[in-house]
């Protein structure tokens, strides 16, 4: 089986909880995680291409990948 990125990150075997903070002012341990891993930029592409709405993603929450989206947007 090939191994995909889910299979490199620094999160995997973390407890999931961590990763969908009640708000983002929460969002730092799981923050904190994503700083260190190897597939981030993966996992970031992920959520945008999949258009997650929740959670920690890549290092950012959904607020900051719509704000990062929309900063995309205007430089196209």
């Amino acid at each position: 089986m090939k191994a995909t990125w889910r299979h490199r990150s620094a999160c995997r075997g973390l407890d999931p909880e961590v990763f969908y903070p009640s708000s983002d002012e929460e969002a730092e341990e799981a923050k904190a995680v994503c700083v260190l891993c190897p597939v981030r930029q993966m996992c970031l592409e992920h959520a945008i291409v999949c258009r997650e709405r929740e959670g920690v993603w890549g290092g950012l929450t959904d607020r900051e990948r719509r704000r990062m989206l929309r900063q995309r947007q205007k430089s196209a």
